[in-house]
C-alpha cells in the first residue's frame, strides 16, 4: 500500500532552513520516496493556514519506507538544522487501495 508524507512548512529563518534542505536533498529517494508536489500555498480556500506556507507531498512504496526515511540518522541530523528555522507538521497517509 502506497504511503504519503505530507509536510506543511512555515520557514522563519531561510539561511538555517537551507542547511536542512541541503541535508535531505536526494535522501527520500534512497527510501523509495518520489516527490509528488512541492510549493507555496497560493490561497487558503477553507480553514486556517497562511498563503506562502509551503506544502511538500512525497509518495513511498509503504508506510515502513516512509517511517524509515524519517527515522534515518541522515534525516535526523539534517532535521537538527531545522530547529528554530521553521515550523513543520508532517503527516503520514496510507492509501488502502
Amino acid at each position: 500500500m502506497a504511503a504519503y508524507i505530507v509536510a506543511t512548512v512555515r520557514i522563519t529563518d531561510p539561511e538555517r532552513f537551507a542547511l536542512y534542505a541541503k541535508g535531505i536533498a536526494g535522501l527520500s529517494e534512497r527510501f523509495g520516496g518520489e516527490p509528488i508536489v512541492k510549493g507555496a500555498v497560493q490561497e487558503v480556500l477553507e480553514g486556517s493556514g497562511e498563503p506562502g506556507e509551503r506544502v511538500v507531498v512525497s509518495r513511498y512504496p509503504d508506510a515502513e519506507s516512509a517511517r524509515a526515511y524519517i527515522a534515518s540518522a541522515e534525516y535526523q541530523a539534517a532535521a537538527a538544522h531545522r530547529v528554530g528555522a521553521a515550523e513543520v507538521t508532517m503527516r503520514l497517509l496510507v492509501d488502502p487501495a
